[in-house]
């Protein structure tokens, strides 16, 4: 099998994320319950992929917070938010769909590449605006925000700024400080070379939003409400500490290569997977791939295929695993005049 599927979920793992679920699943206890040595070990484990995310993401370790995915994340931060939000057509449907449950938004448009300009999101901001929730790099078509600039823009509006970085993190350098970004959302099992099933958030001294669940933790049981403190106040019930200790060995995998490195390799790839393509003929290709800067992703069609049957038969007669369908971006395939037949 060739895999073409990465965007979804990365593989191969490296061997280290492999051994350390095997050495979870002989030695871990359930972290912050107890005082014996397998309890212990599985603190440690939390607290080393805890510190890891805060080094790689600029934060502090008691504000990453752990969820299942970046889906529970994002819909975390954005039951913290008042007011009106500012999101765009370029967002997967874990933006989209808590933003749509808040309420009150603006839908900032995309080009017919997908692309967004920063002028009409700046011009999108009202007086009632309260947050700018927005996905680094599209999954769909790669196209990259400038999320510093808009890091700037809202702290010059005093706006939080809540960033979706499942297609960026672990392949692009994130600090949250210099992008100004207040809930950094971020997938375990993507670039970052964890296990499907880890996720979380880092949050600024700007932003502390209220808990999503509320449930078991090993603080204050005695009090109806969740404890003040983080992490534990926003992390109810029994963290996946064999997940979080796969993903503290796939950061050490991260940060030897780097993020600037893994990613220039990935965008060389996957620039010379686009440019072979074009001389075929009956191919569609989605995105701007002329840009200086864009994760690599490519999206396209075969023909008049639906890409389901296109993804079919590559995996049945060619053994090439691909995504096929909506990939979660409605808008975007709206845009594209491709809600039927998806990419």
């Amino acid at each position: 099998m060739i895999y073409f599927d990465n965007a979804a979920t990365s593989w191969p793992k490296p061997p280290a994320v492999a051994d350390a679920v095997t050495r979870a699943l002989a030695d871990f206890g359930n972290p912050g319950r107890g005082a014996h040595d397998f309890s212990l070990a599985a603190d440690r484990a939390v607290a080393g992929a805890r510190a890891r995310l805060a080094r790689l993401f600029g934060g502090r370790p008691e504000r990453v917070i752990f969820t299942k995915n970046v889906t529970e994340a994002l819909n975390l931060a954005v039951g913290g938010l008042q007011g009106h939000i500012v999101t765009t057509e370029a967002e997967h449907n874990s933006v989209l769909r808590p933003v749509f449950r808040h309420g009150r938004f603006t839908v900032v448009p995309a080009d017919s590449r997908g692309r967004i300009a920063l002028e009409e999101l700046r011009a999108a901001l009202r007086p009632e605006t309260a947050a700018v929730i927005l996905a680094h790099a599209s999954n769909l078509t790669g196209h990259v925000m400038p999320a510093a600039e808009v890091g700037r823009l809202c702290r010059a509006k005093n706006l939080i700024f809540v960033l979706d970085t499942a297609q960026s993190a672990g392949l692009m350098d994130l600090d949250m400080e210099s992008l100004g970004v207040d809930a950094l959302c971020f997938t375990g099992h993507k670039a970052l070379y964890g296990l499907m099933g880890t996720g979380g958030l880092v949050l600024s001294e700007r932003f502390t939003p209220p808990p999503l669940l509320v449930g078991g933790g090993g603080l204050k049981a005695l009090e109806p409400q969740p404890p003040a403190v983080l992490p534990e106040g926003l992390e109810a019930g029994t963290l996946n500490a064999p997940g979080l200790a796969a993903l503290a060995a796939a950061l050490d995998y991260v940060e030897a290569r780097t993020p600037a490195g893994l990613w220039a390799a990935a965008d060389r790839l996957a620039r010379r997977f686009h440019r072979e393509l074009l001389d075929c003929p009956g191919l569609t290709f989605y995105g701007d791939y002329e840009a200086r800067e864009r994760a690599p992703i490519v999206a396209l069609n075969i023909g008049r295929l639906d890409s389901a049957e296109a993804a079919t038969l590559l995996a049945e007669r060619y053994g090439l695993a691909v995504r096929a369908g909506l990939h979660c971006a409605p808008l975007l395939h709206r845009r594209f005049q491709t809600e039927r037949r998806g990419a």
